[in-house]
C-alpha cells in the first residue's frame, strides 16, 4: 500500500477517521499513526462528537494508556506549539489533572484561575519539585485576583463622595469641574477640544460601622474549587477592613478553621484538601458556635448543598440562626461567573426557613455585607 502524501496526512490527523476519504486508500506513515493515536487518546473525550455523530476511532499506532506515556509521546511526535496546545486542552478542557505532575508542563502553562483549580485538585500527587513550581502558580494567580478584587471590595465599604481628592481612579467618583479647571491650559480652540493630562477624583467618606462578624463557610468538595479560591481571596480583602471580624471555615465531612491563614491566601489554598464527602450541617453548627452578637453577624454558607449528612439537622440549625437575627446567606457559587449548580430541593428547604439563597460574585457579596452593616 502506498504511503499517504504528507499534506493529506495532516488533514487526516485533523479530521480523524471520518477524514479517511481524503487518503485515497493510502496508508499513514508510522509517525502519522502514532500521532493519530495520541490525538485520539485526548480528543475522544469530547462529548460533542457523539452529538454530531463524528466520533473518532483509534488510529493505527500503539494504544496510549497513561498520561505520562502520552506526554512522552507528544513530545516526540509534535512541534512545540502543538504540544503546548495539547497540554492546555488536556488540563483545561478535559480535566486530565494528572498531566500536572510533570514539571515541564507546569512551567509552560500560563497561570490562570482554571490552572489554579487544577493545581489545587492535584497538589497531593506532586513531588516536592513539582509542588514548588505549583506554588509559584498559586502565588501569581492569587496576586492577580487580589489586585483585581481588593479595590472592588473596599469601595463597597465607603459612603458618599467628599471634597477630599482620591487616588483611586473610579468612574463614579470622577471630579469633572476640578478636572476641567486643572487642564484648561491644554485647551485647543482650533480643534475645540480639551486635552486632559491629569484626571481628578473625589474620595468617599467612611461609613460609621459597629463591629460585625462575617463567617464564610466554604464547601471544599471538588466541584466547589472556584468558590474556594474566591472565598479565600474575598476573606483576605475583608480581613483588614475596620469594623469587620472575618472567619473562614472549610469543610467536607470534617471542619477546618482557616481563619489564622486568611492574611496569606496562598498558604491557605495550599492547605485546602479538595474532595471527599460533605456534611454541611456540621459546618453550620461550627459556625453557630463562633457567633458573638447574632444581629451583627453575617454567615455565608458556600456549597452545592448536596448534603451527605442529616439534611433535617442542617435546616433546623439554619432556622435557629435566622430566628436569632443572624443574616444567613446560602450561596451555590462565589466566583466571577456566579453560575450556580446545586441541590435545589435542599436550597428550597433552606429558603423556606429564611436563608437568602442565590449565587454571587465576590463584589456582590462585599456589597451585600456593606449594605447590611452600613
Amino acid at each position: 500500500m502506498t504511503e499517504l502524501d504528507p499534506a493529506l496526512e495532516r488533514w487526516r490527523l485533523i479530521l480523524g477517521t471520518p477524514g479517511s476519504t481524503v487518503t485515497g486508500g493510502a496508508a499513514m506513515s508510522d509517525a502519522g499513526g502514532r500521532r493519530d493515536a495520541a490525538l485520539d487518546w485526548l480528543y475522544e473525550r469530547d462529548g460533542d462528537l457523539d452529538r454530531r455523530d463524528i466520533r473518532r476511532t483509534g488510529g493505527d499506532g500503539p494504544s496510549i494508556v497513561h498520561a505520562v506515556d502520552w506526554l512522552d509521546d507528544i513530545h516526540r511526535l509534535f512541534p512545540k506549539s502543538t504540544i503546548e496546545r495539547l497540554e492546555r486542552d488536556a488540563v483545561q478542557r478535559f480535566g486530565l489533572h494528572e498531566v500536572l505532575t510533570d514539571p515541564g508542563v507546569l512551567e509552560r502553562l500560563e497561570p490562570n484561575a482554571e490552572l489554579l483549580g487544577a493545581v489545587l485538585r492535584t497538589k497531593h500527587l506532586m513531588n516536592p519539585e513539582v509542588l514548588r513550581i505549583a506554588r509559584r502558580i498559586v502565588e501569581q494567580v492569587v496576586r492577580d485576583l487580589m489586585e483585581r478584587m481588593a479595590t472592588e471590595v473596599r469601595v463597597c465599604f465607603t459612603g458618599t463622595r467628599s471634597r477630599r481628592p482620591s487616588r483611586i481612579p473610579r468612574a463614579a467618583d470622577f471630579d469633572f469641574p476640578k478636572t476641567v479647571r486643572a487642564n484648561l491650559a491644554h485647551y485647543r480652540p482650533e480643534e475645540n477640544k480639551l486635552y486632559v493630562e491629569t484626571a481628578h477624583f473625589r474620595a468617599r467618606t467612611r461609613r460609621n460601622m459597629d463591629t460585625w462578624q462575617v463567617i464564610l463557610l466554604v464547601d471544599q468538595s471538588g466541584s466547589m474549587v472556584n468558590s474556594v479560591i474566591h472565598s479565600a481571596v474575598t476573606a483576605a480583602c475583608l480581613w483588614n477592613l475596620p469594623g469587620i471580624k472575618t472567619h473562614l471555615i472549610a469543610f467536607d465531612t470534617d471542619v477546618v478553621d482557616l481563619t489564622r491563614d486568611v492574611e496569606d491566601p496562598v498558604e491557605l489554598l495550599m492547605r485546602v484538601q479538595l474532595g471527599g464527602g460533605t456534611n454541611i450541617g456540621r459546618a453550620l453548627a461550627y459556625g453557630a458556635q463562633l457567633i458573638e452578637q447574632p444581629r451583627r453577624t453575617i454567615v455565608a454558607l458556600i456549597s452545592d448543598f448536596y448534603e451527605g449528612g442529616d439534611a433535617t439537622f442542617l435546616v433546623r440549625t439554619a432556622a435557629n440562626m435566622v430566628a436569632e437575627g443572624v443574616h444567613v446567606l446560602g450561596l451555590a457559587a462565589l466566583n466571577e461567573d456566579a453560575d450556580p449548580d446545586y441541590d435545589r430541593h435542599t436550597g428550597q428547604r433552606l429558603a423556606d426557613v429564611g436563608v437568602h439563597m442565590g449565587a454571587m460574585t465576590p463584589g456582590e457579596l462585599a456589597n451585600f455585607i456593606a449594605e447590611k452593616i452600613g
